[in-house]
């Protein structure tokens, strides 16, 4: 993609996927690693994500108080690291837009940014004191949007729900833009990983004011143990803030520029592929059906279940994989067809071979098939195909073999009517030419099973 694309268009009537973006997703057969950022409108989120992308410009950085995302935007580049995978970079509609076309999607924009991401980057701007962790408080409604299990569904493993969300949620990276203090505390100078966490410290007590003090602190404690913060000075004079995505880096600071260079670093060593409940690892195409299945639940007014999404999607996938494997038979073997009538052995063993072929597609593809519904459906599918063939190379069989028998009867045909074996002597030459007839009959290769 030269280009990011709308992904999932945020509108008054609600959120709508768009499927010029799903079509590209569908074409992509590697594992992807999502990456999405979350955060305020105006707060340079879209600068991030086109560095992560290696380019100067691309997703909408703006240079007025408008919001330029409006959804959420997607990129697909070659993940600079990992041979074989894509990097998916996913640019969210920032919170908090008074100028949008439903509010009360801020929610759903975040919760998706959550469902669908890898690794989840929240942008804000100065500090992380309360006021900005008040401002986070999307983390603490995370379990009034998204289940991990279908209502009345049992744990047989019995584990809570809030350790269930940390297996299946992705790492956590908080990145502090135009941060101008000393990390300092109690006079030490202190990493910007114990920044984070002296931020995220909980207050003792039971009283209304300190459990609201510490409910953003432990939502985002409990449901992202793997955290990770950047803080990045300044990138430059404020009075060239607007033009940001046009400066060359030499005109950028130093400090900012390293800070980037480690942020981009880390992303691209720590980030994990995208995958959902059991560890199935998710490509382009899984991830649009992933992209349809929770805008569609959204629009329903339900909410996103975890287990729900994975059982849609492997029936997805897994009809996908049938299909994908009876495409690779039927190839191979409409191949073959074109050669009827052709001997059995050779159509039989051209069987087993493609047969074989279309059941190790099925697999490469499939997810979660554990009652071999669908490793069923592909034999009988293939089976049902193969007794259609037969039947056609036997039909192809017998029409050549009734033609050539009609042609090379034409000239005993001829002499019959002419009456040239009705005469002294004629019978011979008609046991002649029969036999003759029988014998370049049986001469011809090739003529199948009839």
């Amino acid at each position: 993609m030269l280009v990011p694309v709308c992904l999932i268009e945020n509108t008054e009537g609600g959120l709508r996927t768009m499927k010029s973006a799903l079509d590209i997703l569908r074409g992509i057969q590697q594992p992807v690693v999502v990456v999405a950022v979350v955060g305020l409108y105006r707060t340079g989120k879209s600068y991030l994500m086109n560095q992560l992308a290696g380019q100067q410009s691309g997703f909408a950085l703006g240079s007025t108080i408008e919001s330029k995302t409006k959804g959420i935007w997607m990129w697909c580049v070659p993940h600079p690291s990992e041979t074989g995978h894509t990097l998916l970079l996913l640019d969210t509609e920032g919170l908090g837009d008074v100028d949008k076309g439903n509010s009360k999607n801020d929610s759903w924009i975040f919760c998706l940014a959550v469902l669908l991401s890898s690794t989840l980057v929240y942008n804000s701007r100065g500090t992380i004191d309360n006021q900005a962790l008040e401002k986070l408080h999307y983390v603490a409604e995370l379990t009034d949007h998204i289940q991990i299990k279908s209502p009345g569904a049992r744990d047989e493993d019995g584990d809570e729900e809030d350790s269930m969300f940390v297996r299946l949620f992705p790492d956590f990276i908080w990145a502090v833009r135009d941060f101008t203090l000393e990390r300092k505390i109690d006079g030490r100078d202190v990493s910007e990983d114990e920044y984070l966490d002296f931020a995220l410290q909980l207050k003792k007590g039971q009283s209304t004011k300190i459990l609201t003090y510490n409910q953003p602190r432990q939502c985002i404690r409990n449901y992202f143990p793997a955290r990770k913060c950047f803080t990045f000075p300044f990138p430059t004079l404020t009075c060239n803030m607007a033009h940001l995505d046009s400066m060359d880096e030499a005109d950028l600071c130093p400090d900012f520029l390293s800070v980037a260079k480690r942020f981009c670093s880390y992303v691209f060593s720590e980030s994990r592929v995208k995958t959902v409940q059991g560890g199935h690892k998710v490509n382009g195409s899984g991830f649009s059906n992933l992209v349809k299945i929770y805008v569609d639940t959204i629009n329903s007014g339900s909410i996103p279940c975890l287990e729900n999404a994975v059982v849609a999607l492997a029936e997805i996938e897994n009809q996908s994989a049938v299909n994908a494997g009876l495409q690779l038979y039927e190839q191979g073997m409409g191949d073959l067809s074109k050669t009827f009538p052709t001997d059995l052995g050779t159509v039989s063993a051209e069987h087993n071979r493609l047969d074989a072929m279309a059941t190790q597609e099925f697999l490469k593809r499939s997810f979660k098939d554990e009652k071999g519904k669908y490793t069923i459906q592909l034999a009988e599918k293939v089976a049902k195909l193969y007794k259609q063939l037969l039947t056609l190379n036997m039909l192809a069989s017998e029409k050549l073999c009734r033609k050539l028998l009609l042609d090379l009867y034409a000239p005993m045909a001829a002499n019959i009517q002419q009456g040239s074996y009705a005469k002294a002597g004629g019978y011979e030459i008609f046991c002649r030419d029969r036999d003759t007839m029988v014998a370049k009959y049986c001469q011809y290769g090739q003529k199948g099973m009839k």
